[in-house]
């Protein structure tokens, strides 16, 4: 293999075994092939369309959950929207309730990212309309919550940390949907903007 003289053959020999391994390993490829690795993989990810017939609520500080079904699709799946509705009696000042639908709203887009993607991109086709509603007390949403859920639309409860301004584990918004905006209507509809 190598011209050698004696016992210096080997050590040599390793060094080269060596020097070739590290010589096939080169950091200028390394990085194109993470890259590369990791275009392919969000094309396929992106490629497949992941619904779930079950989905689980969460509420943000508790760890009860709901079982819920995929939403029904009744041909209008053009017009697609999500209704937050924000209880009345906790007397939440502005910023909490924005805060509040925010938490629901985002809530909701995480649950869909797990559970049924191909409703969410619909949603983001409409431009991802929201519509904020307020109810009397924790009764009433309750009854919203159930209503959804019995239709097959998602639902986000929101549990309030207990931080600032409403007690630990209150829920304070719902969202509804997103879902076909005749569907949410049916159950929403009748509460007043906030």
């Amino acid at each position: 293999m190598w011209p050698s003289s004696g016992n210096s053959s080997q050590p040599q020999s390793k060094k080269q075994e060596r020097k070739s391994i590290a010589g096939s390993f080169k950091a200028e490829n390394l990085i194109p092939g993470i890259v590369i690795g990791f275009i392919i993989g969000m094309l396929i990810d992106l490629s497949q369309q992941v619904k779930l017939p079950v989905r689980k609520s969460r509420l943000l500080s508790s760890k009860t959950t709901q079982k819920q079904s995929s939403v029904p699709s009744n041909g209008s799946d053009k017009e697609l929207k999500m209704v937050l509705v924000v209880r009345q009696d906790l007397k939440m000042k502005t910023g909490k309730i924005a805060s509040q639908c925010a938490h629901a709203a985002t809530g909701m887009y995480a649950e869909l990212m797990q559970s049924d993607r191909y409703l969410l991109r619909r949603w983001e086709d409409c431009g991802q309309p929201k519509i904020v509603v307020t109810c009397k007390n924790q009764l009433e949403m309750n009854k919203i919550t159930e209503a959804a859920a019995s239709v097959g639309l998602p639902t986000f409860v929101v549990a309030d940390a207990g931080r600032t301004e409403v007690a630990a584990g209150s829920r304070t918004v719902v969202a509804v949907g997103p879902g076909p905006k005749e569907l949410v209507d049916s159950i929403t509809g009748r509460l007043a903007l906030l």
